[in-house]
């Protein structure tokens, strides 16, 4: 069997192989899983495993209705123990996939179950490895993930078997095999992976800081942990679905794709005590809005900021999007464990000001009118960019709140004096400005652009320096 095509993407968790004649695929375990149920009968093939690299944190995996619906096997690594039935692996297992073959490394560290799969072809040769979160192109997982979830498993308990995984599976291996990761730049996984979605091992020896041959232990341990924040609340509570399972995404888009009309809509706000989530663009939040409701867009790190902001996964949620845009919202809602969506605004945001409903609206500023009040009224600058960003360049006398911060800090932000707001372009102010909004403040304005456009005037900034983490 030859290997035809392999599907892989910086949120790819579990690979799914569809054997058929002449093709085996790797697809990106997003939980609506019915695409690979279509394509595996276009292509005549049956969907045979899902291989799971370990217990995931920042998402809900796809396996257990992929394995409902197509009846294929899930395989777990070594020392798993999910609450249903799935094939754990033993250390070095072979799994065969008509002539070609998948065999499971155990590369405990990020996580104790993680484990790597190698991918050998129809004549022997080895291919590539899907490494999960033990490898990424130009990082490696970070081990602190696990203990919030088992007490015991300390982040440098889990960094010295990592370090032993990497030189004493994943380093002999050949030079010339595909490293596939489960994540690229911008997940909270790692401190500072690449952009790249693929390399070759043999490169990743050469210019992973990880990957160093004279690298000790102890120095190991002590880089990895550098730079390391607090992971995102959400993380222990995805894990603790995939471990334990979850209602399936078919129930889930029956409950929640409910279309409520304004007075609908407002009578279940009531009732439920729901958060109401706007989906739309800052710039459309801004010129009106639902009172009380919080703006985090779709397009941009939806998934992440939900998982950061929304505290608890089963907190019911109405969605205020663009019409048209209700099913995505719910679906990448889910991805991230947050199940419990009970209807969404029929019509947006347009039917409830057209109902004569009560709206507001929030100020925004440009970086050029940033700039003119500096010069003429000092104000007070509050950035809500990560710690890193912050400290690699900031306008000079601002404050740094980060954003996943703000409910901690909330004196910072003062009721008595105007002040202003942004982040690096925009995205991450409004969903400041929206919750200072919720909880009683009002004389600020957030920058367009943020840090983006400000960096193109002459407001005063710090001297840049290179950033040691992204996270």
């Amino acid at each position: 069997m030859k290997v035809e095509q392999i599907y892989t993407g910086c949120l790819a968790h579990a690979a799914y192989y569809i054997e058929s004649k002449g093709e085996a695929a790797v697809f990106d375990p997003l939980r609506e899983v019915q695409p690979y149920i279509d394509r595996a009968q276009i292509d005549n093939a049956e969907i045979k495993y899902v291989f799971e690299t370990h217990f995931h944190a920042d998402f809900v995996s796809g396996h257990l209705d992929l394995r409902k619906k197509a009846g294929a096997e899930i395989v777990f690594g070594p020392g798993a123990k999910p609450a249903y039935e799935a094939t754990i692996a033993q250390d070095g297992q072979i799994f065969e996939v008509g002539d070609y073959k998948v065999k499971a490394i155990h590369t405990p560290g990020h996580t104790m179950e993680s484990t790597t799969y190698l991918l050998i072809d129809e004549n022997g040769k080895e291919h590539g490895i899907i490494t999960g979160d033990t490898l990424f192109i130009g990082d490696v997982g970070r081990p602190d993930l696990a203990q919030h979830v088992v007490s015991e498993l300390t982040q440098e308990k889990l960094a010295a078997h990592l370090y032993d995984s990497l030189r004493n599976k994943i380093m002999p291996l050949s030079d010339d095999l595909i490293v596939y990761p489960n994540h690229g730049a911008g997940s909270a996984c790692g401190k500072m992976m690449s952009k790249e979605t693929t390399d070759t091992l043999g490169h990743q020896k050469k210019v992973n800081y990880a990957l160093r041959a004279d690298m000790t232990k102890e120095e190991f341990i002590k880089e990895l942990l550098t730079g390391l924040t607090t992971p995102p609340g959400y993380f222990p509570q995805n894990v603790l679905m995939n471990i334990k399972g979850y209602e399936s995404l078919d129930k889930i888009m029956d409950r929640a794709t409910k279309a409520l009309r304004p007075d609908e809509f407002e009578v279940v706000a009531n009732e439920t005590g729901a958060l109401m989530l706007d989906t739309r663009d800052a710039s459309d939040f801004a010129k009106g809005f639902v009172p009380n409701s919080i703006n985090i867009g779709l397009d941009g790190n939806f998934a992440q900021w939900v998982g950061e902001m929304i505290p608890d996964v089963k907190q019911e949620i109405l969605l205020i999007t663009y019409p048209g845009k209700e099913q995505e919202a719910i679906t990448r809602l889910s991805r991230v464990g947050y199940d419990g969506t009970v209807g969404y605004l029929k019509g947006g945001f347009q039917s409830w000001k057209s109902s004569g409903k009560d709206f507001e609206t929030t100020d925004r500023i440009t970086a050029e009118d940033l700039e003119k009040a500096i010069k003429s009224e000092q104000p007070l600058i509050i950035d809500v960019r990560k710690k890193s960003e912050f400290d690699s360049e900031h306008i000079i006398g601002a404050i740094n709140v980060p954003l996943n911060e703000i409910n901690k800090h909330l004196a910072q932000f003062p009721k008595d004096r105007t002040f202003i707001l942004h982040c690096a372009g925009g995205y991450r102010s409004m969903i400041a400005a929206s919750i200072l909004k919720q909880r009683g403040w009002s004389d600020f304005a957030d920058v367009i652009g943020g840090f983006d456009d400000i960096s193109k005037t002459d407001t005063p900034k710090s001297e840049y320096v290179c950033p040691t983490t992204l996270l």
